[in-house]
C-alpha cells in the first residue's frame, strides 16, 4: 500500500476482516525479515471490555497474529501499559489479552513493569520502555475515540502506552501535545491497524460506544489522525499534536492527498458513506473545570462523572470551578479532585479517584452534604 493510503473494511467478523485487510495491504512485504521482533500495541487504557468503546477488540489482534504466524513470523509479542491509576495486568485479563496470548503462544509485555531508558526524540528527551525500543517492527492498534483533554486519540497518542508511568505524569506536566508528537518522532510505528468498531466519541475510557464496525490500515500515523479528526468534525489543526508531529517529519496531515481504498465490496462502500454523529458532550463540562497538568485517568474519570450529574439535573447547581491536576499540589482552594488538591476545603481523595467516587463526592457536595 502507498504512504498516502488508508484501507477500510466494514463488517462484524473482526478477525477475518483484519486478515483480509492485511492481505490487501501486503503487510508481509513491509517486514524486514521472518525473524524480525514484531510488537503489537493495542489500547488497554483501563479494565473495560472492547464493547464499552475504550479498548482494542482482541479479535483484531488475533487476526494480526494469525496473519503473521501463517506467513512464518514467529518473534511476536503484545505490549501495552494502562493509564496511571489502573494495572495493565487487570486490563489485559478483563480485555481477553492474557487468554489470547496463551492461545497463540505470544508473550505479553506489561510496560508498566518494563525497564526504560532516556532517548532523544527529535530534540526532546523521553523515557521509553526497553521492550518497545528493542523492536524491529511495531504494529500500532489504536481505538479511534474522543478524548477529554486532546479531543481525539488514535495512532499518535496510543504510543503513550510505551512509556513508563513516571513519564506519563511528565507528559501532562509538559502539556501533552508536544511530548505526544515527539514520542512518535523518536519511536517509529511501522504499521497501523485502527479499531473503528465502536469507539466512544467523547470519553477515552468509554461508556458511550458508537457502533461503526470499521477497521482501517495505514502506514502514516499523522495521516490516520488527520482523517480521524475529520471524521469527528475537527480540523487537524484543532489537535495540536497532529500538526506538531507533521512538522517533526513523522508524516503528512494533508488530507487533499489522502486516498481511501475500500476492501470488502459493496457493503464497505455503502457503510463508508455514512457519517458519525457529531458529539460535543465534553465542551460544556470542561468549562466547569480548572485543569493544570492533570493525568489522563484523573481527568478522564472527572468528566464522565460530571456527565452523569448533568443527566440527573444536578450539574446546574455547580457555581464554582473544580480544580484538578499536579499544578495544585501544596495549594489551597475550595473544590478539587484528586490527591493533588488535598489541601483544598473540599477535595475528593485518590490518585486517581474512580469515576464513581468522584460522582458521589460531587453529588454530596452539590446537595450540601459534603463534609
Amino acid at each position: 500500500m502507498k504512504e498516502n493510503e488508508i484501507l477500510k473494511i466494514y463488517g462484524t467478523d473482526y478477525k477475518e476482516m483484519t486478515k483480509l485487510l492485511l492481505t490487501e495491504a501486503e503487510l508481509e512485504s513491509r517486514i524486514p525479515a521472518k525473524n524480525a521482533r514484531i510488537g503489537i500495541k493495542p489500547n488497554l487504557v483501563a479494565p473495560s471490555e472492547a464493547s464499552w468503546g475504550a479498548t482494542t477488540h482482541p479479535e483484531i489482534v488475533a487476526g494480526i497474529i494469525e496473519y503473521l504466524q501463517e506467513r512464518g513470523f514467529t518473534q511476536l509479542l503484545v505490549l501495552e501499559g494502562s493509564w496511571v491509576g489502573d494495572k495493565t495486568s487487570e486490563s489485559a485479563e478483563v480485555c481477553g489479552y492474557l487468554d489470547l496470548c496463551r492461545q497463540y503462544g505470544v508473550s505479553f509485555v506489561d510496560t508498566q513493569k518494563d525497564s526504560f531508558h532516556v532517548r532523544d526524540c527529535k530534540g526532546l528527551e523521553l523515557n521509553l520502555c526497553d521492550g518497545a525500543a528493542g523492536l524491529d517492527f511495531l504494529i500500532n492498534v489504536p481505538v479511534l475515540k474522543g478524548h477529554c483533554q486532546t479531543k481525539l486519540t488514535c495512532a499518535l497518542k496510543n504510543m503513550k502506552g510505551l512509556i513508563p508511568n513516571q513519564e506519563k505524569r511528565h507528559f501532562h506536566a509538559m502539556g501533552l501535545h508536544k511530548p505526544i508528537a515527539h514520542l512518535s518522532a523518536g519511536l517509529h510505528q511501522d504499521f497501523i491497524v485502527v479499531d473503528h468498531i465502536c469507539g466512544d466519541l467523547d470519553f477515552e475510557d468509554g461508556g458511550n460506544p458508537v457502533v461503526r464496525n470499521c477497521i482501517m490500515a495505514a502506514v502514516d500515523p499523522v495521516l490516520v489522525d488527520a482523517h480521524a479528526a475529520d471524521l469527528l468534525y475537527y480540523k487537524p489543526s484543532d489537535i495540536p499534536y497532529i500538526t506538531m508531529a507533521e512538522e517533526l517529519g513523522v508524516g503528512s496531515a494533508d488530507l487533499s492527498k489522502l486516498e481511501i481504498r475500500l476492501v470488502g465490496g459493496e457493503k464497505s462502500e455503502a457503510e463508508d458513506k455514512k457519517r458519525l454523529p457529531e458529539s460535543r458532550k465534553v465542551v460544556e463540562l470542561k468549562d466547569a473545570v480548572e485543569e493544570v497538568e492533570s493525568c489522563s485517568a484523573c481527568y478522564g474519570y472527572l468528566i464522565p462523572a460530571l456527565a452523569v450529574l448533568k443527566d440527573e439535573g444536578i450539574f446546574g447547581k455547580l457555581h464554582e470551578k473544580i480544580s484538578i491536576g499536579q499544578g495544585y499540589r501544596g495549594k489551597e482552594g475550595l473544590l478539587g479532585v484528586g490527591n493533588c488538591t488535598r489541601k483544598f476545603a473540599h477535595s475528593c481523595p485518590g490518585c486517581p479517584p474512580t469515576e464513581q467516587e468522584i460522582y458521589e463526592f460531587l453529588k454530596a457536595y452539590l446537595n450540601g452534604k459534603s463534609s
